[in-house]
């Protein structure tokens, strides 16, 4: 069977923008990947929005898809 890369999440109740980067007023969400070959692999990826409450509901149903395997 082969095995599935696994996210490295951290939930930080005191910092609810974890994960979260404004870039020039757009969020992005980064967290890291481990690969079954012992490597690892950043994924970034834009939330499309300048509403701090939509991305952290977008970033949340993103790690969520993330911890479940089907990360990217």
């Amino acid at each position: 069977m082969k095995q599935l890369s696994t996210a490295s999440i951290r939930i930080l109740a005191d910092n609810p923008n974890h994960h979260l980067w404004n870039n020039n007023g757009t969020f992005w969400c980064h967290y890291t990947l481990h690969l079954p070959d012992y490597t690892k692999r950043r994924v970034r990826q834009s939330l499309g929005t300048c509403c701090i409450e939509q991305a952290r509901k977008l970033r949340d149903r993103l790690l969520r898809r993330a911890l479940k395997g089907g990360a990217l």
